[in-house]
């Protein structure tokens, strides 16, 4: 991908399986005309004015039964609640594809990788 794509919305209330898996997402409708390939995104959000490095998931989940097309944004740094507020997010640079995992511990350790991933590449 050469430039960022953008989606800007009002934070969702999701599963909450994030939070579970120590990542907790905001979650945003995707809208239809959105043509970026699923996958996990290094991502740049704003909230409010302020500015956030994170890690996005554009998909639909299927490791977790998921099948509504949304975006989940893990803001580096961010404390607090989201929901309801209006979030704009660019998805910068895509690192890997979206895909189905054999169980939550190993999406939990993909995560982990990826945050890793891409807190290097800041």
């Amino acid at each position: 991908m050469t430039a960022p794509r953008t989606i800007e919305g009002v934070v969702e209330h999701g599963r909450r399986l994030g939070r579970e898996l120590g990542f907790p997402t905001a979650n945003l409708p995707v809208p239809d005309d959105m043509c970026a390939e699923d996958g996990v995104y290094r991502s740049r959000a704003v909230v409010d004015g302020a500015v956030y490095e994170g890690m996005s998931n554009l998909g639909r989940n299927p490791s977790v039964g998921g099948t509504q097309r949304r975006l989940e944004t893990h803001l580096f740094g961010f404390e607090g609640s989201l929901y309801g507020r209006r979030l704009r997010v660019e998805l910068l640079e895509r690192i890997r594809s979206e895909r189905t995992f054999p169980s939550v511990e190993a999406l939990r350790e993909q995560i982990a990788r990826d945050k890793e991933q891409i807190l290097k590449m800041k």
